[in-house]
């Protein structure tokens, strides 16, 4: 498994193993929604592996949703699928 260096602590517990973190990486998840649950859900599907991740959100960033969003001010304006998608992006190089 080429990410093992990545997941071995997760591999550790017997609930995942190699053979969970292998499921990990050959399941698909949609995720609706990049905003104040979306993101979050994102950045730790990735984190933990998920080899497919497909998320859907048609919203920008603006002043009345940014309380219950995880962006930076500076973002106000872009598309939140944009903005997760890269975010994931990197998470994962």
């Amino acid at each position: 498994m080429e990410d093992l260096e990545r997941y071995q602590r997760q591999m550790l517990l017997p609930e995942v193993g190699e053979e969970g973190q292998k499921k990990l990486r050959n399941s698909k998840v949609l995720v609706l929604g990049c905003g104040g649950l979306g993101s979050p859900v994102l950045t730790y599907l990735a984190m933990a592996g998920v080899g497919h991740i497909v998320a859907v959100d048609a919203d920008i960033v603006n002043i009345t949703n940014f309380i219950a969003n995880f962006y930076n001010t500076l973002l106000y304006g872009y598309n939140k699928h944009n903005l997760s998608q890269s975010t994931v992006f990197f998470l994962l190089q």
